[in-house]
């Protein structure tokens, strides 16, 4: 919703309780995998390595989310991220390691039958849809996971239920419009959801205000803040570089470098000077004002000035 908004639409649910749209799996029958306890996790990850020839890109990843919980994944470029949310995402196996998503081991279920139990938003979801795309048949189609509507048939609870997830994200407005019409922001906001309209367990979003100017990233984090703290919410995984994109709300943390885990655990306890600094390789001021962050690089008085400085001390003295 736009910033400033006072009113907060909550997020329309399609699951009864006690229902997950058919689907049993062994998270909801609880009945843990080899020993494993998967009760109440979406996520868990276990000494996971990916490698593509000679380049390691994730490297003993453990890893647990659970269902209530909303992550934030940072880290620079290079660090592993988006690999590790391919994997979240049931995209990539891993090389080494075992990986459990909703209750079901990569490479022991049929991931065509996990993948629509899971929301995902990214810049190259993005960059295949039509510019020509109506914004409200993009969202409503994500039912059959196809980008756009063609002889699909659709029930008026679909259109309500895609009218309804525009509203929370803020752009009830431009259901009519055509993508290749919106703003960097508003796009985002709309494939936002659109991988809400499933009514997934878990929701992954990729770097979602890449590109986006100071008012489109302070939309797009209102309408992340309202979904963090609807109870109907999927658990939520987002990636990011920068701490000034971690929506209030957000519960944890996972730093990555180097394809590795820097840190991960409660947001408050994780995001530190320290941390900050081994993640990124420099030293930072971390600021927070009420649920928001910032943080700069501390300033460093470069070599020349001061050389420059006590030389002109020198001859001012001289003199």
């Amino acid at each position: 919703m736009p910033a400033g908004s006072d009113t907060k639409p909550a997020l329309p649910r399609i699951r009864e309780p006690g229902r997950d749209n058919g689907a049993v799996s062994a998270q909801e029958e609880r009945q843990p995998e080899g020993g494993i306890d998967l009760t109440d996790l979406v996520i868990r990850m276990d000494g996971v390595a990916v490698r593509r020839g000679p380049a390691t890109l994730l490297d003993s990843v453990d890893w647990r989310v659970e269902l209530d919980e909303r992550w934030v994944v940072l880290g620079p470029n290079g660090a592993g991220k988006t690999t590790l949310l391919r994997l979240a995402g049931a995209e990539l196996h891993p090389t080494e390691g075992a990986v459990h998503l909703l209750g079901e081991r990569l490479g022991r279920t049929d991931v065509f039958e996990l993948r629509p139990r899971i929301g995902f938003s990214s810049a190259a979801l993005a960059a295949r849809v039509p510019g020509d795309e109506q914004v409200s048949d993009l969202v409503v189609s994500a039912g059959y996971a196809v980008l756009g509507r063609w002889r699909e048939g659709y029930q008026s609870l679909d259109t309500e239920r895609a009218g309804a997830l525009l509203d929370v994200m803020g752009v009830a407005g431009l259901a009519d419009r055509l993508f290749g019409t919106l703003s960097e922001g508003e796009r985002k906001r709309v494939l936002i959801a659109r991988a809400l309209m499933t009514d997934p367990e878990l929701l992954l979003l990729d770097e979602p205000a890449a590109g986006l100017d100071l008012g489109g990233r302070e939309d797009l984090l209102a309408g992340l803040t309202a979904l963090a703290a609807d109870p109907d919410a999927p658990a939520i995984v987002l990636v990011t570089h920068h701490v000034e994109e971690i929506p209030p709300g957000f519960t944890s943390a996972l730093l990555m470098r180097g394809g590795t885990v820097v840190a991960q655990g409660l947001l408050d306890d994780v995001l530190t000077e320290a941390n900050l600094a081994a993640t990124f390789g420099a030293d930072f001021e971390l600021r927070r004002d009420a649920d928001r962050f910032t943080a700069r690089r501390r300033c460093i008085r470069a070599p020349f000035a001061a050389a420059s400085g006590a030389g002109s001390g020198a001859g001012s003295g001289a003199g």
